[in-house]
């Protein structure tokens, strides 16, 4: 069977089941959920860090987006090693994760190709960590539910943003949009970075985003900000944390955060 394999299991997160299900539960014993959203989730943006750093960040997000079914999972994430000209889109019947393999719609995949002269495929864009670090969760809390994995390099992200709306004419699609804020600053300067990035998603302000304000996903929030205009979907902050937390060293720092977008009830 033609499998997209794991890459960075037993790195950016372990590759055994049994320690992917202590950190959840550890991060799950560490807040209480709101009982009414007033939301109809539509889309997460989460974090793509190790799990120690960044995986409580990104947790949050899908337990509560959990409340809801979806049978596809759509993951866009930044190419990070690998150049890129538009986006590629996974075309393997099968997505391997140490708690499982998470089927692969090829169909979608197919009507995406189709619909989108900027998707192709490339081998290569797929040994990414911005994609592969959400599959476990999304093996973890969406049991039935099918994948579909975007990587995206150099592109317009108005672009990405049509390609977002076509997703989101589907109820029971989730669009995952991953991305990780400022990289190796000091912590004020992170915090002073990440702030403009965190009111941007916010406030649903494309021009904040433009300004100093570093995400090596940005290109991927923009359009998910840009389809939230549009379709009047409200965002919801979540978590803010930086590696800080997790180092004590506040000389090279990176920042994380999770949201929820969607429509008000």
């Amino acid at each position: 069977m033609d499998i997209r394999k794991a890459v960075v299991s037993g790195s950016f997160y372990p590759d055994r089941e049994e320690e992917i299900k202590k950190y959840i539960e550890h991060f799950n014993s560490s807040f209480t959920l709101e009982n009414d959203l007033n939301m109809n989730i539509k889309a997460i943006i989460v974090p793509h860090a190790g799990y120690i750093y960044s995986g409580f960040t990104a947790n949050l997000a899908y337990n509560i987006a959990a409340r809801q079914n979806f049978e596809n999972i759509i993951v866009i994430g930044p190419s990070h090693r690998h150049y890129l000209e538009g986006a590629s889109i996974a075309t393997k019947s099968e997505y391997e994760t140490p708690l499982g393999n998470i089927k692969i719609n090829l169909n979608l995949v197919e009507q995406l190709k189709n619909k989108f002269d900027f998707l192709g495929f490339d081998e290569d864009a797929h040994f990414e960590h911005s994609t592969e670090t959400q599959a476990p969760f999304i093996k973890n809390y969406f049991q039935n539910s099918k994948i579909i994995e975007i990587v995206y390099g150099k592109i317009d992200f108005k672009k990405l943003s049509f390609l977002i709306d076509e997703l989101l004419k589907k109820e029971n699609n989730l669009i995952v949009i991953s991305t990780d804020l400022s990289h190796f600053y000091k912590l004020e300067e992170a915090k002073h970075l990440d702030n403009i990035c965190l009111n941007g998603i916010i406030n649903k302000d494309i021009t904040l985003l433009d300004k100093p304000c570093e995400a090596c996903g940005k290109i991927g929030v923009k359009a998910i900000i840009e389809s939230s205009i549009k379709n009047n979907y409200i965002t919801k902050f979540l978590h803010y944390c930086t590696s800080y937390d997790r180092t004590k060293d506040n000389k090279s720092v990176v920042g994380y955060a999770s949201f929820l977008i969607g429509e008000k009830t």
